[in-house]
């Protein structure tokens, strides 16, 4: 001790040493030291993966198809998918989701060209901006724009691409002309269906009350006046209106984002209905519930969430005039997440009682199974706005759950939300590639023209059903476990199979009785069997009946005469056993936990409490699990 006091006198305390020590750093080794230690922080928190893909040589990563085994889609076009069954490799400096998705917001490098607007009125009074651009006005050559006034003509046989933006964009919007210009450079004609109220476009309702806007009441009372993430109808209408003016000419589509989930919503509801040959769907949300909770998730998704509202809210200004009367204003204003906007906006128009029933009823995912469309689905497994949890896997890959071989999920390791930039110079979109080569091929094969056929289960109004809730009783096994002890499905069977038979009865012989010998037959059967005539034709006494019934009525057993109910009987008797002695052994589980519990916490009490038993019953009253 007398060592240490006089070190401490000679040189001071440690912590003085230490920081005379720390002292002497330059400044410039603190900056560089906070330098790394954020460039670890951006590392982390951007997800960047440029040292992965740097160890690995940027070879990329390997494009996982998700398919169902007996999918023709696959076998005829993804199979000869060049891009789907190579690799991704984003560009080096845009090595994260979140780079990818906010370099796309802000500059995007998109094609320069103009478009050819045609303005579309819907019959409830709505206005959607259709922007066309032409395989001709685009020089196959070098990809150079030609401008041109001459527009579509009937006899051009030149494939149409239908394109849905998503959330708040329109045909202005980067990927979009990507998109668009590619497609056109391939010798296709392409249109983008504007939502309502985008595009440069103001909302515009019915005039039937001679007035431009309608009064509350009137437009309240129309639900297609707004698009949102579950609207289809405005999708039909375009589609069914270019299939009118072009019906010669084969139709594609082409969904982004909530563009995507619009255009899967439309393929599950009408099926073989829908005058498309193929779709490919990029970057859906799928489950809009399971989104939701994403964005609350963690806080780069709260940014997004906040960046979503901001445009939301920007668009709902846009119309203000229409829009304030008939939603909560005030709450849009102080909206700061998209779910607090659908509260106070997109569920009051779209007319649904609460903001998950909308969420629930819009989502995609319930639609998937019906689609009867050769249709591509391409989704970011980083992706920052939709989750990756929200995939429907097992729709895309089991015949158990949907049977819908229509059908290829192709999801990549990276991308972003409708990123997919590639390249040194981040020049071309991935996904673009991928669309327009799948498109192509399904062009060119003998899908085109095949007929098309229902093969998806899913259901929109009823929930996935077990085995267990077919079954009209259950049975209660030994193990403890409860099993289905009927099937419906088969009673279901027998009742059509008995329907069918009904009309041509089988005699012993194998000849078949007649209509007429039938009929005979049942006044025969009747004479016997109605208790008030005699054999001879004589009436019975009244005095006589009671006995007649007596008799009948012990023939009559259901226990013997209807073998469904004694097969009940057969299964339900054992089951009110095993109840039962389940009941009588719960009794003794109850006490067995509640002295476990007293012992547990107060291990005295509990111990004096056996004792006091014992002594004041005996031991037969203790159960023999607490016997010591």
């Amino acid at each position: 001790m007398d060592g240490c006091t006089a070190a401490q006198s000679v040189f001071g305390s440690p912590y003085e040493l230490l920081f005379r020590a720390l002292s002497l750093i330059p400044a410039a080794h603190y900056a560089a030291l906070l330098l790394a230690l954020g460039l670890v922080f951006l590392y982390n928190f951007l997800e960047i993966h440029f040292l992965r893909d740097l160890v690995t040589g940027f070879r990329g990563d390997p494009v996982k198809l998700t398919y169902n085994a007996s999918s023709e889609v696959y076998r005829s076009v993804a199979s000869k998918c060049q891009v789907l069954r190579g690799r991704y490799l984003p560009t080096p400096w845009l090595s994260s989701p979140h780079l990818q998705t906010a370099f796309l917001s802000f500059f995007g490098n998109p094609p320069r060209f103009t478009y050819k607007r045609v303005l579309f009125y819907t019959s409830d009074g709505g206005t959607i901006a259709l922007d066309w651009l032409l395989h001709s006005d685009v020089n196959r050559g070098d990809g150079a724009y030609l401008s041109s006034r001459t527009f579509l003509q009937k006899n051009d046989e030149a494939p149409i691409v239908i394109v849905i933006p998503g959330l708040t964009s329109d045909s202005t919007a980067p990927y979009v002309k990507h998109l668009v210009f590619n497609m056109a450079s391939q010798g296709w004609n392409v249109v983008v269906s504007n939502h309502r109220g985008l595009g440069g476009v103001q909302i515009t309702v019915s005039t039937r009350s001679h007035n431009y806007i309608l009064s509350l009441s009137n437009v309240y009372g129309q639900s297609d006046c707004f698009y949102n993430a579950g609207w289809t109808e405005d999708a039909r209408r375009v589609i069914d209106h270019i299939h009118q003016e072009y019906p010669e000419t084969p139709l594609y589509v082409v969904g982004t984002s909530i563009g995507a989930n619009i255009l899967v919503k439309y393929l599950g509801e009408d099926t073989v209905n829908v005058p498309i040959v193929g779709a490919a769907a990029v970057c859906s949300p799928w489950d809009l519930a399971m989104c939701d909770r994403f964005f609350r998730r963690r806080f780069v998704q709260k940014l997004y969430d906040k960046v979503l509202t901001s445009g939301l809210v920007g668009y709902a200004k846009l119309h203000q005039t229409i829009l304030s009367r008939l939603i909560d204003w005030d709450g849009l204003n102080k909206s700061r997440s998209v779910r607090e906007f659908d509260h106070c906006a997109t569920r009051i128009l779209a007319k649904y009682e609460t903001v998950d029933t909308f969420y629930r009823r819009s989502s995609a995912v319930n639609f998937v199974g019906n689609v009867a469309v050769p249709l591509l689905c391409i989704s970011a497994l980083d992706d920052p706005v939709c989750t990756r949890e929200s995939i429907p896997w097992d729709e895309c890959r089991h015949a158990f759950y949907s049977m819908n071989p229509n059908i290829v999920l192709a999801a990549t390791k990276h991308g972003g939300h409708l990123g997919y930039f590639e390249g040194i110079a981040a020049g071309t979109m991935w996904w673009v590639r991928a669309v327009s080569e799948f498109l192509e091929v399904l062009h060119s094969s003998p899908l085109k023209n095949t007929p098309r056929q229902v093969v998806g289960t899913c259901s929109t109004t009823t929930p996935l059903e077990s085995k267990i809730d077919q079954g009209p009783y259950v049975n209660l096994m030994e193990d403890g476990t409860v099993a289905a002890a009927g099937d419906i499905q088969k009673d279901n069977h027998a009742a059509a199979a008995d329907t069918s038979n009904r009309g041509h009865t089988v005699k012993e012989n194998g000849e078949t009785i007649t209509e007429e010998e039938e009929a005979s037959n049942d006044v025969v059967e009747t004479k016997k069997m109605d208790p008030a005539v005699k054999e001879n034709g004589e009436t019975i006494a009244e005095e006589e009946e009671p006995s007649n019934d007596v008799v009948e009525t012990k023939k009559m057993d259901p226990a013997e005469d209807n073998p469904d109910e004694k097969k009940l009987n057969d299964l339900v008797s054992p089951m009110k056993g095993h109840i039962t002695r389940l009941a009588r052994h719960s009794k003794t589980f109850i006490w067995l936990l509640a002295y476990v519990a007293m012992v547990t916490t107060w291990p005295v009490v509990g111990s004096g409490l056996l004792l006091f038993l014992k002594k004041k019953f005996g031991s037969s009253f203790i159960p023999p699990t607490l016997r010591k």
